[in-house]
């Protein structure tokens, strides 16, 4: 079984790596804004709790996440319903909404990284959680993108690396 990966790695105009990630949901742009800023909504897709002071400089706390420990992050940038932006990790997560008609939304996932080496990982990662987004927007209710060793992640990573995606960053939870 061959993994699908729909993250692009890429250089940003400012020399900086990142991955991208980009979905159409059968939702108003307004609906999938509550996707991302939602606390509630969030706990079904993103890998931390994420509690968020929706406006720039505003504080958000992650927790929850099994391989990760609590931590802080700061809003960058704020354009409710089309943009959200955040540090998270060391990385800076953005996240836009673009209205296609009054059903349909564009959402794209750039994860800027704060190395290159994080690129396969990361990308695995989101591939899990968007997955798990997916499923919650076509209004499946699952476990979230933390399923343990039954999630595909091992597969997604490798197919990144078989890919040429930048790795070697060490694995929370297995190095």
């Amino acid at each position: 079984m061959s993994a699908d990966l729909t993250g692009t790695y890429l250089t940003l105009d400012d020399g900086r790596p990142a991955v991208r990630f980009s979905r159409t949901y059968g939702h108003p742009v307004d609906r999938v804004w509550h996707f991302v800023t939602d606390p509630d909504e969030l706990a079904h897709w993103f890998p931390s709790r994420a509690e968020i002071e929706l406006r720039p400089g505003g504080t958000i706390t992650f927790s929850g996440d099994p391989n990760m420990p609590e931590s802080t992050g700061r809003v960058i940038a704020v354009d409710a319903p089309r943009h959200l932006s955040f540090d998270w990790g060391g990385d800076e997560l953005r996240f836009d909404l673009e209205a296609l008609d009054e059903k349909r939304t564009r959402f794209t996932l750039t994860d800027v990284l704060s190395a290159k080496d994080t690129a396969a990982r990361n990308g695995a990662g989101w591939e899990v959680c968007l997955t798990a987004l997916g499923a919650w927007a076509r209004g499946e209710r699952g476990e979230g993108p933390d399923t343990g060793a039954g999630a595909p992640w091992k597969e997604l990573y490798r197919a990144y690396i078989d890919a040429g995606v930048p790795s070697g960053a060490p694995v929370p939870g297995l190095d």
